[in-house]
This record gives structure tokens, sequence and C-alpha cells, in this order.
């Protein structure tokens, strides 16, 4: 392993690799000599020392790998006979002309009876040789038994080590960021301190950050120390004791000899069975290492120390926006200052976000014509991380212009995209968020009958901020187990925390409800449930809607918590009037539609819709335009569909 040879001042890493390998052949044919002509060789081959006749040669891969693993001059002699027939062909012959054979493999009997200060310990399964797996024995008698060098050991005394073959898989090198934020440099020296302080606890990477940043961290840590950094995922690790015992044992020799440490991330440690088996692991690890989780992971049998390792604050933010576009690209201040106000992202991802941009050709007619723009636009796209798996997103082109409401409505809507639009300047700049900023979030409530648009609204206030829009059925995230509806909404946060998208959070009646007295466990944490699915709204970047056909099912002490709450009423005559000016575009063809008598049909806005689509492909149909007769016919449907009759007051002098 090339770590392991000790570099002087000129000397190439081809001048090492050749001095380790004429001290490694030193000292095999020193111990051929001394099992062919014991008395002739004991000149060459001392009981205490080592051969060579230079510095550099006795530098070796060999004395590394006795000095980490405490090996005595008896063990370094095993060792080496064990290497002897891999890297010299003829070496297993003279062992077979000591035996009568034509070919022979070293045994513990041998080396019993041919080297001197020989213990019979060296072989016993605590000692270094088998304990760190360095020989492997086998069938047979104990001193008969064939002894075999470990793969790996060979490689690392040949100067050509890397990680074990049985560690490959599942351990993977971490790449050193090339510059770091202040915040994040300042978590790498806690956790450099935690190491070289022998602390017991296992060092804790939490926070807000994304992974990409705890690596980083993880790396600049190691590299202070001049160690090799590596990952491993829990859900890697093996269910069975034994082998998740073998996996410490191999990953610790690695790090020994390697000057390496470990980061194993648990994100997923809660799920079922891997936290018992991060928590084995956890305890067996003793070289250096460290658990990254999004949240303060819970090993109950070993202390942790916590370290936060947070996404950079705006002011670097803003750093990283100006440093990964070069002079000259085209980005103004003031739209950093929007991209910093809106999304709050990893260096990672930041530059990513810089590099495609950068990357994409001018003057293409797919793309926006500003450079904020473009900006913009690459980090919705790459900002909403897993969001897709959990919510469905919603694309439309509403604006304040589609929604028919009452001046009160549309006001409360223009009240929440002006906190949406200056939150920064009036948060920030002006320090109204005061010395605690919980409760910063936009939250509100929608709240009126089927069709009155609730979804539509939510879809004009994401256009006009220009941002994604993600429903969530809330139906669908709540669950009868303890702690999973947590576990759904925490998730669905978590994923949108960096993109700031507009979540809608669909029939919330489902999860609320008039809170009743507490009789037992389940009520009580009902409210557990509210309760955190409110304090996650205050704490969101973004803004999150909440929508409900029954307001009056709802506790007003959890309204009380909302920012916005906006009631959709019934639209009446003038209302339905202005939805059915609305309901069939220019393009579409119509023969005498009477405006007035249309909106005596007592629907809603949804239900409108649906009258004037299911009007349209009757037109089609029937290969003429829209008139009076199509959609009555549509509206008998739409009624049926309702369950309610269509009267001769709401339908009279239409044909």
């Amino acid at each position: 392993m090339t770590t392991l040879l000790a570099s002087e001042e000129g000397a190439s890493a081809e001048a090492l690799l050749a001095a380790n390998q004429r001290a490694l052949m030193a000292e095999v044919a020193a111990l051929r000599a001394m099992l062919l002509d014991p008395d002739g060789a004991s000149a060459a081959l001392t009981a205490d020392s080592p051969p060579g006749n230079t510095a550099a040669e006795r530098a070796s891969c060999l004395d590394a790998v006795c000095a980490c693993f405490g090996l005595s001059s008896f063990e370094r002699r095993i060792v080496v006979l064990c290497a002897a027939p891999e890297l010299d062909g003829e070496f297993g012959a003279a062992l077979g002309a000591l035996h009568g054979q034509a070919l022979a493999q070293p045994t513990f009997g041998l080396a019993l009876a041919a080297f001197p200060q020989a213990h019979w310990s060296a072989l016993a399964p605590w000692a270094p040789l088998r304990y760190w797996r360095l020989i492997e024995l086998g069938p047979g008698p104990l001193t008969a038994a064939a002894l075999q060098i470990d793969e790996w050991l060979l490689h690392a005394l040949a100067g050509a080590g890397g990680l074990d073959r049985r560690l490959a898989p599942i351990v993977r090198p971490v790449a050193e960021a090339r510059s770091l934020p202040a915040s994040a440099e300042r978590a790498a020296g806690t956790l450099t301190a935690a190491w070289l302080g022998g602390l017991p606890e296992v060092p804790v990477l939490t926070g807000t950050a994304g992974r990409e940043l705890r690596r980083a961290v993880f790396a600049a840590a190691c590299a202070r120390l001049g160690w090799q950094p590596y990952m491993l995922n829990a859900a890697d690790l093996p269910s069975a004791a034994a082998d998740c015992d073998e996996l410490e044992r191999l990953w610790s020799r690695e790090a020994l000899l390697g000057r390496a440490a470990l980061l194993v991330e648990g994100d997923n440690g809660d799920e079922p069975g891997t936290h018992s088996i991060l928590n084995r692991f956890l305890v067996r690890l003793s070289t250096a290492s460290a658990l990254a989780m999004t949240r303060p992971a819970l090993p109950v049998a070993r202390p942790y120390l916590t370290i936060d390792v947070g996404k950079p604050t705006a002011a670097e933010q803003r750093e990283l926006w100006l440093a990964a576009f070069a002079e000259g690209q085209g980005l103004p201040a003031s739209d950093v200052d929007r991209l910093v106000a809106q999304f709050d992202l990893d260096p990672a991802t930041i530059t990513a976000v810089a590099g495609r941009v950068m990357a994409e050709p001018d003057g293409s007619d797919d793309l926006p014509p500003a450079p904020g723009s473009r900006v913009w636009q690459a980090c919705r796209s790459m900002a909403t991380g897993g969001l897709d798996e959990l919510a469905q997103r919603l694309d439309s082109t509403a604006t304040f212009d589609d929604l028919v409401l009452p001046n009160a409505q549309h006001e409360l809507l223009r009240d929440m995209l002006a906190h949406a639009r200056h939150r920064v300047r009036v948060y920030d700049e002006w320090e109204m968020a005061g010395p605690s900023r919980r409760g910063l979030g936009i939250s509100a409530l929608f709240a009126g009958p089927s069709g009155t648009g609730k979804t539509l609204a939510a879809e004009a206030l994401a256009n006009a901020v220009d941002l994604d829009l993600y429903r969530i059925d809330l139906s669908q995230v709540v669950s009868k187990y303890i702690g999973e509806t947590e576990k759904n909404l925490r998730r669905v946060f978590e994923a949108a925390d960096n993109s700031g998208a507009v979540l809608l959070f669909d029939e919330a009646d489902a999860l609320f409800g008039k809170r009743s007295e507490v009789r037992d466990s389940h009520d009580r944490y009902a409210n557990v449930e509210i309760s955190y699915l409110l304090q996650a709204m205050e704490s969101y970047r973004g803004l999150a809607v909440l929508t409900t056909n029954m307001r009056s099912a709802l506790d007003p002490a959890f309204l009380r918590r909302l920012q916005f709450v906006v009631t959709f009423p019934f639209p009446g005559p003038a209302e339905r009037a202005r939805i059915w000016m609305r309901a069939f575009p220019p393009t579409t063809p119509t023969r005498d539609l009477n405006i007035a008598k249309l909106a005596q049909l007592s629907v809603a806005g949804g239900n409108i819709r649906a009258i004037a689509l299911h009007a349209a492909f009757a037109a089609a149909e029937a290969g003429g335009p829209v008139g009076m007769a199509e959609v009555l016919r549509a509206a008998v449907v739409e009624y049926a569909k309702l369950e309610r009759p269509l009267t001769d007051a709401e339908t009279a002098g239409w044909i």
C-alpha cells in the first residue's frame, strides 16, 4: 500500500515502491536461507531485527504492518513465511524439499521448529494474526494446518494495496470538496477536535444540510489529519451478528493500516430492523468514525456527540452563487438576492445549477432569455429532491384574473402573495423577525364547498411566485399506527425544504377535527399529530396551504395558529355569470349562449367547468357549435352525479 511508505524528500513513488520490493524480497531470501541452512543463516537474519542495508529498505510496508498490529518478531516471520510462496516461485519447492514433497505450504509447526523466539500464543484466536484476519488456517490439526496469507495483506506488503475486496461493494471513498462555507469549516473543526480528544462518544453529523455537505465536512476533517475518508450506508450493514462483527473487523484493520475514517450514513436508521443493526455496528466500531443523520441518532448502547451541519447561511449562499458564476456571466446581484431568498441550497447543488446553466447554448428558443430566469428555473427543477415521489405536482397557468371571488377573499390572497414576495426584506432587512425566527412560515387554510376555487387559488399563488405546486392528500398521509403520520409529514417537509415549493394539503379534515376530551392514548396522539403538522407549517420556509370542505369541524384552537384563513363562499348568480363567461374560450365555437340563464344553475365553479367541458364534447361529436341544448344535456349529467334534481326554475327559458 503506497500510503504506508515513509516518503523522504525528493523520493518518488516509484523509488519508494522499488525500495519496498527490495526490502521485502530480502526478508524472503533470508527466511529461505534460515529454513534450508539454519546454521549459515544466523548472520543474515538476527532474532530481533529485520534485514536491510539501507534506511529506505528498512522503512518497508512490512514494518508498517508489524507496527500497526503489534506483531512480535516471531509473528513477523510467520507473515513473511506465508507471503513467500506468493512472492517467490521457488519458495514452495524449497519447502517441499524439506518435507520430501514436490510442493509444500507453510505450517505453524514448521514456524515453531525453525524460528527463534517462537511462542504458541501467536496463533491464538485473540492474537493479532488471527484476530485481524492476517493469516487464515486450513483444515486439520493446528500445527499441521496450512497457513495462508490474507489477499488484502499480501497486496499491502507489496505496496499495491487498496480497499479489501469484501469491503469494496459497500464502502466507498468520499471526495474532498474544493471549498467549504465558514459554517461547514467550523463543523469540520469540531469533528477533528472530537477525534483528537479521544472521546468515547461517536460524533453525529446532523442538521438541515444535505448528504453532500455532511460528506464534505467529514472529508475536510479527515484531510486535516491526513486520513482517507470513506462512507458506508447503514442499509448495507449485514443483519447477522457474526457478519456484522466480521465487517467491523475488516474495516478496523483497514482504518488502522491505511489511516482512514468511516462515515456511516444512517438516514434510514429508523426503518424496521435497521436501528438495532446500526447500533450493533457502532458499539463494536473502535476506529475513527462518524454517523450522519438528518435527525439526531438514537444508538442507545453508545453515547454520541451531536455536531450540527446546517445549510450555508444566506450570506454564504450569496458568496457561493457569485463564485459559481464567473464575472461576465451576466447574473445581476438582484437575481442572486432573489435566489437566496427563495432557495435554501447546499454548495454542491449551487455548483451543479451553475454548471448546468453555463453549459446551455445561448440563443435557444426553449430557454428564458435572462440568465437570472434560467438559473431560477434550474433551481426549481433541481431543488425539489424526492418531493415528486411523495406528492403530486400540479401544472397550471392559472392567474388571479381566473379567480371569481368576492373582493375580501381577493385581498386576502394578495396579502399572502405580498408575504411570500417580501419576507426577506421584512424579516431580514427590516429585522421584523425579532430574536426568534420561529413561526415565520406562511400557513393558510382554504375553507369552502367543493368546486369553489380552493385548488385554483393555490395554483394562482404558485404561478405568481414562479414556484412549483405540490398537492399532498392528507387522507393518504394519516396512519392509524402511532408515529407513522408524523414520519410521513416529516418526509414531505424535508423533501420540499430546499425549494420552498407551495404545498397544498388536501382534505385537511382527515387530520383536523373538533378536539374532544382525551379519553385514551389514541385521542391524545391525534392532537400530537395536528400540533406536529402546524409546527412544521410554521417552520417551513415556503407557502403551505390546507384545504377543507367543513370549516365548522375544525377546532378554533388550531385555527388560531394559521396565519391566513380564506373562506371560499358558494358563488351567487353574479359570480356564476362571471364563471360562465370564462367557461368557453374564444376559440370554442358557440351559438346563442345566454349567460344570465346559465347562471340560474345553482352549482359551484368546478361543476360549471365540468358542464362546459361535457357540452363541448357533445357539440364536437355532433359537428356543430356549443348551444343551450348541449349545455342542458351536460347539466342533466352533472346533476345526476351530484344526486340532485335539475329544477324547472333553473332551466326556465333555456330552449
